[in-house]
């Protein structure tokens, strides 16, 4: 292959995975946008008074979101394994496909039961396509301009939440806007022409010798498992400010005594998104200047934890210096695709992908647990205090696993577990 079709492959490769995390994203976020209104619809024939409905909203609310996080759990495990025995391929349009036709799905549901069954197959579907898209990129790429490649991948892909904010705001019908998000995944499989498999896979695959997907490999030695469990604890901050300081604004709000803040969840999210696709440029770009992962998820974090200390302490002040707070903390919360970067380059060929694919979707499903750990102590302290203890946590969680974290910005691809 020449070098240039070889330029203009990774150029269409790297088009095709940040159009796919686009509309990875719109989905990803179109429930947190559309729980208010997607809810009151489905809940109106019950007849609940206000305070019975605003109760289900957060309650049944969180719910839902849980069972699309699980999903990605679940899902991830499935394409993360898939991709590194069949190919990364295989995981990047097929997971497009099939959480393209679950959302279509999605709007046509008329109660909760399938709503939520959807959400989780949504989720499912959703895992796949980020971390097949990181890898072949990754591993498409040398690893001086890698790291360009996979912001640009995150940057393009997580503008798609600004997208469906606006498109929720121009179309003002919950089950339209899941029809446009299965619509926009089902054109992007046009795109599939001329996209090759990555090279290094395709040399793996032809060595029977090598364990290829193995994720129990990966649990069972300790040093790998070490390393896996420091990526994920990484950016799990993300989705800590995401869920309980962003999505529920609203709830948050309420809590924190604010009288004229935020009634949904579309203009919070639309405006953390623009910070975080702005971060992610930066991160990304900062993280080639530094030729290092680390000390970029150091600083993005500690950014992340001081604007959220912020919120809990000011945000109530104004609705402009609430929404300041959240472009921040979106901002802050820009590292993803830097977290991205160093998921790939951890590991070996062989289990890039598992890794790749089941780091963020874990992540993601960390939502679960906290919204777990959040229902057993919300009672006795209340929202803020509950949202206050789980986020110490999570953030002396994620300081000591950047600590212990490999360098991997020179790191050559090109090798197998073993």
């Amino acid at each position: 292959m020449s070098q240039a079709i070889q330029k203009s492959a990774v150029n269409k490769l790297i088009l095709v995975a940040a159009l796919g995390y686009f509309v990875d994203i719109y989905d990803l976020v179109l429930f947190g946008m559309e729980r208010v209104a997607s809810l009151k619809d489905l809940l109106s024939p019950l007849n609940l008074s206000e305070k019975d409905l605003n109760d289900q909203l957060t309650t049944v609310g969180a719910q839902l979101l849980s069972y699309q996080m699980f999903g990605m759990v679940v899902g991830g495990i499935f394409w993360g394994i898939l991709g590194d025995k069949k190919g990364r391929l295989t995981v990047l349009f097929g997971s497009i496909v099939m959480y393209s036709l679950a959302n279509i799905a999605n709007g046509f549901v008329t109660d909760t039961f399938w709503y939520a069954i959807l959400r989780f197959v949504s989720g499912f579907g959703l895992a796949g396509e980020l971390g097949a898209g990181i890898t072949l990129v990754s591993e498409s790429m040398s690893k001086e301009k890698r790291g360009i490649g996979t912001t640009i991948v995150a940057s393009v892909g997580l503008f798609g939440a600004v997208i469906a904010g606006v498109t929720t705001f121009l179309i003002d019908n919950w089950r339209a806007s899941y029809f446009i998000g299965g619509g926009l995944g089902l054109l992007l499989l046009l795109l599939r022409i001329g996209v090759f498999e990555s090279g290094m896979f395709d040399h793996v695959k032809k060595n029977d010798t090598i364990k290829k997907g193995n994720i129990f490999f990966l649990v069972s030695h300790p040093k790998l498992f070490l390393k896996y469990l420091n990526i994920i604890l990484v950016a799990v901050p993300v989705w800590f400010v995401m869920f309980f300081l962003v999505q529920f604004a609203p709830d948050m709000c309420k809590a924190l005594g604010m009288t004229d803040g935020p009634t949904e969840g579309r203009i919070p999210i639309m405006v953390a998104y623009i910070g975080i696709t702005i971060g992610d440029v930066v991160s990304g770009l900062l993280s080639q200047k530094l030729k290092s992962r680390k000390k970029v998820l150091a600083l993005f974090i500690s950014i992340t934890l001081v604007f959220s200390v912020l919120y809990y302490l000011f945000a109530t002040t104004s609705i402009t210096v609430f929404y300041i707070f959240i472009f921040m903390i979106g901002f802050g919360t820009g590292y993803w695709a830097v977290f991205m970067s160093a998921a790939s380059e951890l590991f070996g060929t062989n289990i890039r992908a598992t890794v790749t694919t089941t780091a963020p979707n874990f992540v993601r499903g960390s939502v679960t647990l906290m919204t777990i750990i959040n229902a057993t102590l919300k009672p006795s302290y209340g929202l803020v205090v509950s949202s206050i203890y789980i986020g110490i946590g999570v953030f002396i969680l994620a300081y000591l696993a950047n600590y212990y974290l490999e360098e991997t910005f020179h790191k050559d691809l090109n090798y197998s577990e073993e």
